[in-house]
């Protein structure tokens, strides 16, 4: 049974950092794609971020060199550090981890709220 909880979202005045954290049970790290995506109000859910089993990250260009995705020692918990945030970093964040070998096989968190306005 895989599980993923979000915390880490609240109310952040731009230029602020905040810490997400994705807290995982039944997720064996060399079978899934770790992601964040986002959904702003009235757009469609985006891809923030990705971090394959081998190691190897990628972020959507809005957010490159403000956001690190990273895992915890044990590998349980998926991080996504926001630095310099800005007001359209608004959003609803959610973890997800994709199957490497089913990738229509997803797993979806409840999400965190994060706002950044002044």
């Amino acid at each position: 049974q895989v599980e993923l909880v979000e915390s880490g979202g609240g109310l952040v005045q731009p230029g602020g950092s905040l810490r997400l954290s994705c807290a995982t049970t039944g997720v064996i790290k060399q079978f899934y794609t770790m992601n964040w995506y986002r959904q702003a109000p009235g757009k469609p859910r985006e891809l923030v971020a990705s971090l394959s089993d081998s190691g190897i990250t990628h972020y959507t260009d809005a957010v490159k060199g403000r956001f690190t995705i990273s895992t915890h020692n044990d590998e349980m918990t998926v991080y996504l550090q926001m630095n310099s945030l800005k007001p359209e970093d608004t959003a609803v964040y959610y973890c997800n981890a994709q199957s490497i070998s089913f990738p229509d096989l997803r797993y979806w968190g409840p999400g965190t709220q994060v706002t950044v306005s002044s």
